[in-house]
């Protein structure tokens, strides 16, 4: 009894310092107790794109980069926007759904399924990811969620330095610094997670990005926030840069359309960079460290974080 009261102790102790080590999560592989018979797989989820351009230059070397990494893993994709899996559709190109790929999957005999998204914000489509997956939760072993693009302080931080080293490099840095502004234009949600786009602003600035800034299609920071800063700024010359994985429809209609014309019917010389997040090489790397962090740990509900602490250690 005394032996087993200590090492129900002993766990406890390692437990609870798992999960406090890493916020949110605790270490756990994915692959470690893969039992015989067992098959795992990687699902990649993409908002999905009708442009081919730049869907071969961003989802798709995405997915190439991911195969590569994980080889362990059986690779499967799906798209979430109805809208372009039923336009693709009509081009003979198919796409499933989050939903239709997991139960795929199961009917294939995998288990285990490490879903990643290329979402940039942690919106509404991870909130409609992680609902499928509820759904299909007892059909499975385990199913892993990988985190959205900007999901921890350090991923913003990470992203803002690689977009602010990689727009503001070149043969006339010093110049263009001084007097070229860019205006990351994201997509923008109604819910409380448009905030992450202000704290990128909020970082690009405290990193001595001050012609940096930050504004959304359909949230906040809105057009006219951005505006604001640039007439603060003393602003003349504007780069338009897409916040979003792809080039495709709002930067090709809303950020070269729109925001550019009333730009320059602002007075300011633009330009548009019709480059998706997608397709640099180090964001692209980025969305590789989460499945490899899914792949070590997975995450702790607010529930068992409290059954932890209840059990008798104080909060770190």
């Amino acid at each position: 009894m005394r032996k087993t009261l200590t090492l129900l102790l002993l766990w406890q102790t390692v437990f609870l310092c798992q999960v406090r080590g890493e916020g949110g999560f605790a270490s756990s592989d994915f692959l470690a107790d893969l039992k015989a018979g067992e098959k795992a797989a990687l699902l990649m989820v993409h908002f999905g794109t009708t442009y081919d351009d730049t869907r071969t230059l961003t989802i798709d070397a995405l997915n190439r980069k991911a195969q590569e990494a994980f080889p362990q893993l059986t690779f499967s994709e799906a798209y979430t926007s109805r809208i372009v899996i039923r336009r693709l559709k009509q081009r003979g190109i198919r796409k499933d759904t989050p939903l239709e790929a997991l139960l795929r999957l199961r009917a294939e005999g995998y288990t285990r399924v490490l879903v990643q998204s290329s979402n940039i914000i942690d919106g509404v489509e991870m909130e409609s990811l992680r609902r499928d997956v509820e759904s299909v939760l007892p059909f499975f072993n385990e199913i892993r969620i990988g985190m959205p693009l900007l999901y921890s302080v350090d991923d913003c931080e990470k992203v803002a330095s690689i977009l602010a080293k990689r727009l503001s490099t070149g043969p006339s840095e010093k110049g263009r610094r001084n007097q070229e502004h860019f205006v990351l234009v994201g997509h923008g949600t109604y819910t409380p997670s448009t905030a992450t786009y202000s704290q990128m602003d909020y970082m690009l600035k405290a990193g001595g990005w001050s012609n940096f800034h930050v504004g959304t299609i359909e949230g906040y920071p809105t057009f006219d926030t951005m505006l604001a800063q640039l007439k603060a700024s003393k602003a003349r010359t504007v780069t338009l840069q897409p916040f979003m994985l792809v080039a495709g429809d709002h930067a090709r209609n809303d950020i070269a359309g729109e925001w550019k014309e009333r730009l320059e019917a602002a007075g300011y010389t633009v330009t548009v960079r019709q480059e998706g997040l997608g397709q640099i090489p180090e964001i692209q790397d980025l969305f590789i460290e989460h499945i490899r962090f899914s792949m070590t740990h997975r995450a702790v509900g607010i529930m068992e974080k409290k059954a932890a602490y209840a059990a008798g250690k104080e909060v770190e």
